[in-house]
């Protein structure tokens, strides 16, 4: 069974008086039900490791270099210093406003994995790539150039987030979805062989909501989902754990 994987990405936002988030947060993390990850600003991981029992705690981005001359960066190890376990990679948001490009990612999921971090890594497509129905190209380019080679279920999550999705209200339809998780799980198998592809997570986000995560969560090969604004509040959050919790498990 693939384990749920519920993960709240904060982006930049976030002080130390947003923690008190976290108890409600935790309060829906069970052992048996979904796993749940928080991804706070790095200036808050340490103390969110400290107060988030039961909650896996992730940074939001690192370098590819371990250490070095990179004035403003953070690397994978220091992440995993802190009490960090993942960190997501490859977020559109990195990738349209600092140029980050599929082979950086790759770089920067190799450091990860070298400091003992499991790399959530996204793919997307823009509404113009889907307009112009590319979407399967693009989401197949960035699956190659941003995974090494190596992956393993343990160290590697896929999050799917149409660009066009996300904090927009839009949503894809169930079956686009399905279509996208559906060729990004033969992508891995192909790539990676059955065992590694059929174990690997797939994550769904972008406008992830209560309102439509039970509806989400029923789509065969979504695995959890990646939360952005929904994620900041335990009154958000916890209903779209719940939906997951209560959502099918699937081999």
């Amino acid at each position: 069974m693939r384990r749920k994987l519920a993960a709240g990405n904060w982006k930049m936002n976030g002080t130390q008086a947003a923690l008190g988030e976290l108890t409600g947060i935790a309060g829906a993390a069970t052992e048996n039900g979904a796993e749940v990850l928080i991804c706070p600003p790095a200036t808050l991981i340490a103390a969110a490791v400290a107060k988030g029992a039961g909650l896996a705690i992730g940074g939001q981005d690192c370098h590819a270099k371990a250490s070095g001359a990179h004035t403003g960066d953070i690397s994978a190890a220091m992440l995993k210093d802190a009490g960090a376990t993942y960190v997501i990679l490859g977020h559109s948001e990195r990738r349209a406003d600092h140029g980050e490009t599929d082979a950086l990612v790759r770089e920067k999921t190799r450091a990860a994995w070298d400091a003992g971090l499991t790399a959530v890594v996204c793919v997307g497509e823009t509404l113009d790539q889907r307009d112009h129905a590319n979407t399967l190209d693009i989401i197949g380019g960035q699956l190659a150039g941003s995974i090494p080679d190596g992956a393993t279920a343990h160290r590697l999550v896929v999050a799917y987030e149409p660009v066009w999705a996300i904090g927009t209200g839009k949503v894809p339809t169930t079956d686009q979805i399905g279509e996208v998780h559906d060729f990004i799980r033969a992508r891995l198998e192909r790539r990676f062989g059955a065992g590694v592809g059929r174990s690997t997570r797939i994550l769904y986000g972008g406008s992830v909501k209560p309102s439509n995560a039970t509806e989400i969560f029923a789509v065969p090969n979504v695995d959890g989902a990646l939360v952005g604004g929904a994620s900041l509040k335990a009154a958000d959050f916890v209903p779209i754990i719940e939906a997951l919790n209560a959502a099918a498990p699937e081999a």
